[in-house]
């Protein structure tokens, strides 16, 4: 597969991971082709893109590629999205599909692995971290990185995550994204944070500095 394939992945939902997917994919399209696989079976991917179409494709102000579901065969999803882009973005499923996302993981070159600055979050990424370590016994190039998402400014549980981090045998990117407002505005308007002029300044250049660190590592 010539296409560099990234994975959004966390066994426990609400984490963020689609809303991450779809402004990563938003951010790399500025300069890429790009495809995006709605893998998870509860398809908030494609119901958050199909929201704003009808008003984006009448102004023409499209930025999010198009999405394709996995559905029962994520992977051939995946091959079809790798034969037409450069790169490709795909949401994992949550716990109850451990098996696919261990089988996206066989065949991506890097994934993400969000975390929200909560010790209870942290513990639950550990079972995500265990499935990486199973998924590089076929596929040992695999990338991992662990992402600080959705922190508090100035929080003391934000500052403590990163010796939190440590113990989870992955390295964590050195950015963090934050708990913004824009990014819920972006989901409920169906567009990415670029599309938000003013209001996403901030959050485009959070996702833009993600997309620094990991790009620098491919």
């Amino acid at each position: 597969m010539a296409a560099w394939v990234l994975a959004l992945a966390n066994l426990k939902g609400g984490c963020g991971k689609t809303t991450l997917a779809l402004n990563l994919a938003a951010g790399l399209a500025r300069r890429d082709s790009v495809g995006l696989v709605d893998a998870d079976p509860q398809g908030a991917m494609r119901h958050w893109v199909a929201w704003g179409d009808e008003e984006n494709d009448a102004s023409g102000d499209r930025d999010l590629p198009r999405v394709l579901a996995g559905g029962a065969d994520p992977l051939g999803a995946i091959a079809r999205a790798a034969r037409n882009h450069e790169r490709v973005i795909v949401d994992c499923p949550p716990s109850l599909d451990m098996a696919v996302t261990r089988r996206v993981l066989e065949r991506a070159r890097a994934v993400l692995i969000p975390v929200l600055p909560s010790p209870l979050d942290l513990w639950a990424s550990a079972e995500t971290v265990a499935v990486v370590r199973q998924a590089r016994q076929a596929n040992p190039e695999l990338k991992a990185w662990l992402l600080v998402n959705q922190a508090e400014p100035g929080s003391a549980l934000s500052r403590a995550m990163g010796a939190a981090l440590a113990g989870l045998d992955l390295p964590a990117l050195g950015c963090v994204v934050r708990r913004r407002a824009a990014f819920r505005a972006a989901a409920v308007e169906g567009v990415s944070v670029y599309q938000l002029g003013f209001r996403g300044r901030e959050a485009a250049r959070e996702i833009d500095q993600v997309i620094r660190a990991i790009t620098e590592q491919e």
